[in-house]
């Protein structure tokens, strides 16, 4: 009888710990979640990210200095990129709300999400975080973040070793907030990868790469404006 209490009290957690973890799932944007009037829409960024070379897979220290030092000429290029008009980001959706015949404030300084308190309330499409103050500082009733966390080439690595070519990247999160439910209305994941068209591997401009780079650009502002301009 212990026993089994033990195996269903261990299959519980399990099950239980499972559930805790599961990611969020995507939100398709939909106007009507935000159009009651009087409605005003926030629309921000997090702090954009240096241009840069990722080495994911390469986790120990020596690997991970084995692989740094094989790709400093490329990371030494990578640091030279522009982040085109990304910056403009905030604006653009901005504008896109604005065709929609909503009222939108744009928060000029980048918002650091992570110093926000925790969420109170748990469950389905409910954000972790506490955006509400947001809501009272800037007088909003939803908020639209624009998250990038990755910007430049990514390069998967097995320990030391190379298990891919390096690709353009550009990784982040778009999402929307109900300031007054803090549930979300809109959440899109954004995993762009791109590979150079022939060689790669050509110091000191790296032109296929960075050709892919700029499509990647592309392709991540594209994600991230689609969603409004419907």
């Amino acid at each position: 009888m212990n026993k089994f209490f033990g195996a269903a009290l261990l299959a519980g957690t399990v099950l239980l710990t499972g559930c805790a973890g599961q990611p969020q799932r995507s939100i398709a944007f939909t106007a009507p979640a935000m159009s009651a009037q009087p409605q005003k829409v926030g629309v921000a960024m997090t702090a954009l990210p240096k241009v840069d070379t990722s080495l994911p897979g390469a986790g120990c220290l020596l690997c991970l200095a084995a692989a740094s030092v094989a790709n400093s000429t490329l990371t030494s290029y990578t640091h030279t990129l522009p982040q085109e008009d990304l910056p403009k980001l905030k604006q653009q959706v901005a504008e896109l709300l604005r065709k929609k015949g909503m009222e939108v404030v744009v928060i000029e300084q980048d918002i650091n999400v992570g110093k926000l308190p925790n969420a109170q309330g748990k469950g389905p499409d409910m954000a972790k975080k506490d955006f509400s103050s947001l809501g009272r500082q800037y007088n909003i009733d939803h908020l639209v973040v624009i998250d990038i966390s990755q910007i430049g080439f990514e390069r998967m690595y097995s320990a030391y070793i190379p298990a891919s070519d390096p690709k353009g990247a550009v990784t982040g999160l778009g999402y929307e907030v109900n300031l007054k439910t803090n549930a979300y209305e809109w959440y899109a994941p954004v995993n762009i990868r791109v590979s150079a068209e022939g060689k790669w591997d050509e110091p000191p401009k790296f032109p296929g790469l960075t050709n892919a780079y700029f499509q990647a650009l592309e392709m991540g502002k594209d994600s991230f404006l689609k969603p409004f301009s419907g």
